[in-house]
């Protein structure tokens, strides 16, 4: 089984999410009504992310494919893609996604995780060098500068986290938007989510992981472990993530909690809900790499973690494709696990 993006690997993914961006129909709306005049089909709403099922998973499905554009520059997709997000990328389309979410009961709009996402793309955008990668940050940018106000708006406001393994999970959120805010300098962003995961997590200890849940996507304890590796390690101090790591999971070593290191079985994958629990054994993948990697060199965890990443791999990569309820996002989760 594959443990790294390979260009085939990447060329697949490409044409999975080129099949779904601009598929409008199915779709299913996060959409509030404030009058008659809200009554309106999906890409009416969303003239750019209208497609892949719901308005996040086409914002992650374009990070997907600049993502895999900027690997692999001579993906035989190439073309499309280039084609697809120029046609999509326009003012007048990214003027009209500005609108909607400036609806005043527009406001919470796909928090958290739409926003995270839509700032990853921001960042992906923004690093590569390409003139018209370019052109399509700029034109992003009255998205990017919604979100980020909505970020630091919401934030101070928030006193506790959410801590389910779904959308809502303000771990995965943090850590997208703290890696976009490094990315572009946004010092005042990057503090703001470092303050934030260090007032809702710091003091977590003897995670029982009481997961998973029959829906979720995301592990709620790896997530914030992610998270906390990332703040962290900002002020150059390796000894304070360390020290965090081992009192949230002190038998890691022996594999505890169990339930960690155990793939979720996923029983039908026409069933939305359940078919996330593809995406979590990818997420978790993402997840036990990234913590592998941060530890010392020689730490038995990191072994441990590695292996479990690798059975969550061999687990899920193969249904990344086969039915339109996984087919139009799974990808994005798969490239982050691989590229880890």
């Amino acid at each position: 089984m594959d443990t790294t993006l390979t260009a085939a690997l990447a060329s697949r993914f490409a044409s999975l999410a080129l099949a779904h961006l601009t598929r409008e129909y199915p779709n299913k709306l996060t959409h509030s009504l404030d009058g008659p005049q809200d009554v309106q089909g999906p890409r009416a709403l969303h003239p750019v992310f209208y497609g892949s099922y719901d308005w996040h998973s086409c914002v992650h499905g374009y990070w997907l494919v600049a993502h895999l554009l900027e690997r692999f520059p001579d993906l035989p997709e190439a073309p499309r893609i280039v084609a697809v997000i120029d046609a999509h990328f326009t003012d007048a389309n990214m003027a009209g996604e500005r609108a909607y979410l400036d609806l005043p009961h527009n406001r919470g709009f796909e928090r958290p995780y739409g926003w995270a996402w839509l700032l990853a793309l921001a960042a992906q955008l923004h690093g590569m060098k390409t003139p018209e990668a370019q052109r399509w940050s700029r034109t992003l940018t009255p998205l990017t500068e919604a979100f980020v106000e909505r970020f630091e708006e919401f934030l101070p406001k928030a006193t506790y986290p959410l801590r389910v393994g779904t959308h809502f999970n303000t771990a995965f959120a943090l850590t997208l938007a703290h890696d976009f805010a490094r990315k572009t300098s946004r010092d005042t962003l990057a503090r703001l989510i470092e303050e934030t995961a260090r007032r809702w997590y710091a003091g977590d200890a003897g995670c029982q992981a009481w997961e998973p849940s029959g829906d979720e996507f995301l592990s709620p304890a790896l997530m914030e472990a992610v998270l906390m590796s990332r703040v962290m390690s900002t002020n150059k101090n390796a000894e304070e993530f360390a020290a965090w790591f081992a009192r949230f999971l002190p038998a890691l070593a022996a594999r505890e909690p169990a339930t960690l290191f155990q793939p979720a079985t996923v029983t039908d994958r026409t069933d939305g809900k359940i078919a996330h629990l593809d995406g979590l054994n990818l997420s978790r993948a993402w997840c036990q790499r990234t913590l592998a990697r941060v530890l010392p060199a020689g730490d038995a965890r990191a072994d441990v973690l590695r292996e479990a990443a690798q059975t969550h791999l061999d687990t899920a990569l193969d249904h990344v494709a086969g039915d339109y309820m996984g087919e139009h996002w799974l990808a994005s989760f798969a490239t982050l696990a691989l590229e880890a």
